[in-house]
């Protein structure tokens, strides 16, 4: 299930980003640094008394005067903020009072029709705040929530009114069985041709312009009798080289499925090779733990020989070596060259990011690991693994128990995973490896 949005909206100096940066650093239980996207401090995911939710900075809203309408830019932002949101935080400053700005900023928050909860900003003295309340009313949002972002001052209960205003958590009503495969990548990488091509028909609209697809599409779909939704995502480009600011929200609706997905088919340009925008996408998977697929398209525009592929091959696996495990596909989306293959590599990924290793086999074989590849020493204390066992699936987790977690060097952990890939697999799935402090017993 997708998080919920909450955008900060506001005119400009009343403190937006300084409350974003309060709440995220501070009051905020869980902080997820979105790879590759948050660099610009735009967005982060956050969790408060359980419920999580991605937060969203914006740009000052501005109007040149009373009579004229947003400028161009500021206006989309607001639009595009306001509609992906699930809840809006109107800031306004406390030393300010209401402002001109402010009535313009509340009669289009009410056009939008979405949950609004007022915040007045940079107040320093509470205990008089609740006799100038009263002003704020006129706006038509109910009582303001009185914060103080620079001192952290009232913060608990702005989030406790924000998470009042999430639906009830709901699991998905979708049938735990079904596969939902997210396609990812760069805009104009191919994958809503990809898409189409695996649907057998045209459901999805095609263009060589950068951004067509804006929203995230469900297609449900069955393929040799088992059922599947596949998503094709917008495409997700850095800022700098965002053309429309509409393409920086399309990244937020590309995460979110993304979150909800089991399978990730990260789209890679032959022609292009892996670029660094490749990297951080791909990465953002990763870190969610999902069952990940390399699906190199445009493979029909490159010159070959008996060596190109392996040569491909190499350079994907040097540039994307933090995901190793993941299987590739070369494709042409246009051909319709190896398209068939992707589903049954789907199929199998799913396999292995479910896979469950008995306990019993699973210790058999690390006292093996153990006894050929002994733990490293540290200042005299060496690190002792008792035993391990299997959390969970999806990805595979496994608890490792331990004399001493700090003991555990980063490369003996990486051992400990390519010894449980060599012998149950898990290609196309990220494992989590958790060291966990437990006494030994004595006798």
């Amino acid at each position: 299930m997708s998080k919920p949005l909450v955008a900060i909206v506001g005119r400009p100096n009343v403190g937006k980003s300084t409350l974003f940066n309060r709440i995220v650093g501070g009051m905020v239980a869980i902080v997820e640094n979105t790879p590759g996207v948050t660099r610009d401090r735009l967005y982060f995911d956050a969790e408060w008394t359980g419920r999580k939710f991605t937060l969203i900075d914006t740009g000052g809203i501005e109007f040149k005067d009373k009579t004229t309408p947003l400028s161009s830019k500021m206006k989309q932002q607001a639009e595009i903020a306001v509609e992906e949101a699930d809840v809006v935080l109107f800031i306004l400053d406390g030393k300010t009072k209401i402002t001109p700005d402010d009535e313009q900023i509340a009669r289009y928050l009410r056009q939008a029709g979405k949950p609004v909860i007022l915040v007045v900003n940079k107040v320093e003295h509470f205990d008089s705040f609740e006799s100038e309340a009263f002003e704020y009313l006129a706006l038509g949002y109910g009582e303001p929530i009185p914060v103080s972002a620079v001192h952290g001052m009232n913060i608990g209960d702005l989030l406790d009114a924000i998470v009042s205003q999430f639906p009830d958590e709901q699991q998905e009503d979708i049938d735990p069985d079904i596969i939902k495969i997210a396609v990812i990548g760069r805009p104009n990488v191919g994958k809503s041709s990809i898409v189409n091509k695996l649907l057998g028909e045209e459901r999805v609209i095609v263009s060589d312009i950068p951004g067509t697809t804006r929203d995230a599409i469900d297609t449900p779909f069955t393929y040799e009798e088992r059922k599947y939704i596949l998503i094709d995502t917008a495409g997700i480009r850095r800022k700098k080289k965002i053309a429309e600011l509409t393409e920086n929200y399309s990244v937020i609706r590309s995460l979110r499925a993304v979150d909800r997905s089991d399978i990730v088919l990260m789209v890679l340009d032959a022609t292009e090779g892996v670029t660094e925008q490749d990297k951080r996408i791909v990465g953002y998977a990763h870190e969610k733990g999902k069952g990940i697929i390399l699906i190199i398209n445009k493979w029909d525009l490159i010159e070959k020989d008996d060596k190109t592929i392996n040569k491909f091959e190499k350079e994907i696996r040097e540039q994307l070596a933090f995901v190793d495990y993941a299987p590739t596909q070369f494709i042409s989306a246009k051909t319709g060259q190896r398209i068939n293959k992707i589903m049954d590599l789907v199929e199998f990924v799913a396999e292995q990011t479910s896979r469950r290793i008995l306990t019993s086999t699973l210790n058999s074989l690390l006292r093996e690991w153990v006894y050929f590849n002994p733990p490293p020493s540290d200042k005299g204390k060496r690190l002792k693994i008792l035993y391990a066992t299997q959390q969970g699936v999806q990805p595979p987790t496994f608890i490792f128990f331990v004399n001493d977690p700090e003991l555990v060097h980063f490369s003996y952990r990486r051992y400990l995973e390519n010894q449980l890939r060599q012998n149950f697999g898990f290609e196309g799935s990220p494992l989590r490896l958790i060291m966990r402090k437990r006494e030994e017993e004595n006798d």
